[in-house]
């Protein structure tokens, strides 16, 4: 009944990507260790076995990042690319499953340094890349700045993932509060991660929800849920998605739910799409002043 159920969610996900073009969707946690990169990898990894080409931007440099989670090893980078050091085509990695993972984090980090040509370059490269791809997914750091989380407008799809934990959830809403003063972003998606049930994580998400409409005026919506799921923990350690690995798990099947989800309530209009080149243009031109006061006092 389980693989009835997930071949169910797989053509669900056919029909529905089928209706639009591509979509690009930001995923974040209030920290690392909160659980996004998880939700990036199986979210991309339900998407694929649904027949659809799916790329993940990853903008962490941490070890425990997307590439390194899918036991990709990247050599180069997006700043390679940039620089003229290397091609798109070699930089890119694929999983086994098809999916494409760009490292994208020293290029944000560099963004305020890069000249005009640099800046036109990683357009270009982002542009190429994402051509063709049904979904874009971006494991979004949350620092401040140079990020593309905080440069959402506040039509653009952003998932915030949160922790079941008491640290999770208070981390969680002060990062909520933090760009809804800073960002001004009025709306978040919310999958809530490692709980025990769907009613334990209702409860957690109602309580957020409450708290951040009184007190910040903002909107949440409820994508789904991650239980707490050994089969999910044996997949990490294999370096593979659980929905690949142990496609019948309880954590396999919720990514699928959740990824119909996000499908479900898209709020930006399918013209509107390709937000990923304008949120790049958007912090290109947050990054400009910055190198007209370098190259003022050099």
């Amino acid at each position: 009944m389980r693989h009835d159920s997930i071949n169910d969610q797989a053509e669900g996900l056919r029909r529905l990507l089928a209706r639009s073009a591509a979509r690009v969707v930001a995923v974040v946690g209030a920290r690392n260790g909160l659980g996004a990169t998880s939700v990036v990898v199986n979210l991309a990894a339900a998407w694929s076995w649904a027949g659809k080409d799916v790329l993940i931007l990853d903008e962490h440099l941490s070890t425990n990042n997307v590439a390194n989670t899918l036991a990709l090893k990247p050599r180069y980078d997006l700043l390679n690319v940039i620089r003229g050091d290397k091609t798109l085509r070699e930089v890119m990695l694929r999983n086994s499953d098809g999916i494409l993972v760009l490292p994208v984090a020293r290029a944000m980090q560099a963004l305020p340094k890069l000249n005009e040509a640099e800046r036109d370059k990683l357009l270009d490269a982002l542009t190429q890349a994402a051509r063709d791809m049904d979904v874009v997914l971006v494991d979004a750091a949350a620092r401040e700045g140079h990020s593309v989380c905080a440069n959402l407008s506040g039509n653009e799809p952003l998932m915030l993932v949160l922790n079941g934990t008491a640290s999770g959830i208070t981390e969680s809403y002060a990062m909520l509060k933090q760009m809804a003063l800073h960002n001004g972003r009025q709306t978040f998606d919310i999958v809530v991660n490692k709980v025990g049930n769907e009613r334990e994580a209702r409860a957690i998400f109602d309580n957020m929800a409450q708290l951040a409409l009184r007190n910040l005026q903002v909107r949440l919506e409820y994508m789904g849920y991650i239980p707490t799921d050994e089969k999910l923990n044996r997949a990490t350690q294999l370096c593979r998605p659980v929905v690949e690995a142990f496609p019948s798990a309880q954590a396999a099947i919720a990514f699928g739910e959740v990824a119909g989800n996000l499908i479900r309530t898209k709020r930006v209009a399918d013209e509107e799409v390709s937000s990923l080149t304008r949120v790049m243009q958007r912090l290109i031109r947050q990054a400009r002043p910055m190198n007209n006061v370098v190259a003022a006092i050099t």
